[in-house]
């Protein structure tokens, strides 16, 4: 995010980081995250601010590189955050999640990951690297990315479903352009989840992918909730109005991400950030009151 990625001015001493296994007091304060159903399974609730990787973890191996994310994951794990997203086409943020995570041995969390291939052989192939690389036996979502052959994909993703490997079933893109062909799959395919693109400035999802995934009880998750970081140039100059107090906000981040996460239809938002004090205050988005229908047009006209 553009104007959330300068680096802090003290470095943190990264071996002693990596070595303790407890919780700033900051990070400690972060309420625990609301949760919601995930509507195929009702029994089973996600927190609504999830995590994606898609830049942020894909770093090198050394402690220095992923110091920072490691107390990203424990002021996760902590708020009660669990649902985080990678994928192949994100470099080594599948490795990384898969070596941190076992280095807290946080056993549960919601593991979700894509196929990114064109062919058969060639997506089980990358699924099983992708199971390897997360270190787990068992993905909690497989979805298909950017609906790239998908056709080809779903029956191989219910094979595994079928043979315990994987619970849930999905398919991804990130632009409007591809919110017709996602409905026109949803529609074709049973899926579980959809994931795609909306926030407080994009709200073409709304007119048709939103409604349909409640109907159908599909569950969703929202990428791209800050557009890139240019939702927070939009607001450089702006003073976060008084009327979010009622809401339970204190920054433009937790804004936008509670204009998301109160729509009825939306699961969870995967935000990603290689910074603690960002993950902190996107997980306070997660708690508090929620705003209702006025209160988020109210919302959505501080961007017009």
């Amino acid at each position: 995010m553009k104007s959330r990625r300068s680096f802090c001015a003290q470095v943190l001493a990264s071996g002693a980081l990596l070595a303790t296994a407890s919780l700033s007091d900051a990070a400690k304060k972060v309420p625990q995250v609301l949760k919601r159903p995930i509507p195929v399974a009702p029994d089973e609730l996600l927190p609504v601010i999830g995590m994606g990787t898609w830049n942020t973890f894909d770093v090198g191996s050394t402690m220095a590189d992923r110091a920072p994310l490691i107390e990203v994951l424990r002021s996760f794990y902590a708020a009660g955050g669990r649902v985080i997203d990678s994928s192949p086409m994100y470099g080594k943020a599948e490795a990384v999640t898969g070596d941190l995570l076992r280095q807290m041995d946080h056993r549960d969390m919601f593991l979700a990951t894509k196929v990114w291939t064109s062919g058969r052989d060639n997506g089980i192939a990358q699924i099983e690297q992708s199971m390897g690389l997360l270190r787990t036996a068992r993905l909690d979502l497989l979805q298909i990315h950017n609906l790239v052959d998908w056709r080809t994909h779903v029956p191989t993703l219910r094979a595994l479903r079928d043979q315990g490997k994987v619970r849930y079933l999905g398919i991804t893109h990130y632009t409007v352009a591809a919110h017709g062909d996602l409905e026109a799959a949803l529609r074709e395919q049973p899926f579980d989840f959809v994931q795609f693109n909306y926030s407080i400035a994009t709200r073409a999802a709304e007119q048709r992918l939103l409604p349909y995934c409640q109907e159908h009880r599909i569950g969703v998750l929202i990428n791209r909730p800050f557009e890139e970081g240019e939702l927070f140039t939009v607001v450089r100059q702006k003073k976060l109005p008084g009327y979010a107090r009622e809401i339970g906000c204190s920054s433009w981040a937790q804004f936008f991400l509670k204009f998301i996460v109160s729509h009825p239809a939306v699961t969870a938002v995967i935000p990603a950030t290689s910074r603690m004090n960002h993950m902190q205050d996107n997980l306070r988005a997660g708690s508090g009151p929620m705003p209702d229908a006025a209160m988020r047009e109210r919302m959505a006209k501080e961007l017009t």
